[in-house]
């Protein structure tokens, strides 16, 4: 059972700084997530979430205006960043996860968002926060695919999305933690298709991404899922 508000464990704020040093001046975006202290609640920034902010940070100027969604969104670093360039955000966490959904809030207003909504959606549920989403241009999904057994409730939950909404795209990272994990026959399955994005094509491949001292070629993959045409 998770503890109430008043039992939150304490937080620390941590500093993300995405920069781009090729523009003149050089353009620049520092990012604050309060992260739980206890590890017992993951609510902390996974390298998968640094590599998925940068990916977000070099395309940023197509982010202006888009509708975007979180999935799993826990400290938000990724919707954030997207908020921070433009986008019209909604994070989204398990409806089971209330320290989660707090999480967001919390990464919003540290941030100084005003308007970002916090959602609870399951994957694998089709609810009515679901339903009453408005029309995606993008969805994000940072270490979503964490546990096996999650693999087709969080592609059933973007299949259901990308139906809906046959344009978006699903930028996602994930941490390759075994061989013998595999999700092509359930993109097959869901009749979805994915492009590998190399991390050296958009600077995440370097040690400390982010000034974060997070590794960002520690095992992570970054791909983006559409519609089979």
């Amino acid at each position: 059972m998770e503890p109430s508000r008043a039992e939150t464990p304490n937080t620390a704020n941590k500093v993300f700084t995405f920069k781009d040093d090729k523009r003149n001046p050089p353009d620049c975006l520092s990012v604050t997530i309060p992260e739980v202290l206890d590890p017992h609640y993951g609510m902390y920034v996974w390298p998968c979430a640094v590599v998925l902010a940068q990916y977000l940070w070099t395309r940023r100027e197509t982010l202006r205006g888009k509708t975007v969604l979180e999935l799993g969104a826990g400290v938000s670093l990724p919707g954030v960043v997207a908020a921070l360039c433009g986008a019209r955000v909604t994070l989204s966490d398990a409806a089971k996860t209330p320290l989660c959904l707090e999480n967001c809030r919390r990464s919003c207003e540290a941030n100084g968002l005003r308007g970002v909504e916090v959602l609870p959606l399951t994957w694998g549920e089709v609810s009515p926060e679901l339903l009453q989403l408005p029309e995606l241009d993008l969805i994000l999904g940072s270490d979503v695919f964490y546990e096996p057994q999650d693999f087709e409730d969080v592609l059933l939950t973007v299949a259901f999305l990308l139906r809906r909404n046959p344009r978006a795209e699903f930028w996602t990272s994930y941490q390759e933690r075994s061989a013998d994990w595999s999700m092509e026959a359930l993109l097959q399955r869901w009749d979805l298709s994915c492009v590998d994005v190399q991390l050296e094509t958009f600077g995440a491949d370097g040690a400390a991404l982010a000034g974060s001292g997070l590794p960002g070629n520690h095992s992570v993959l970054m791909m983006v899922v559409s519609r089979r045409e």
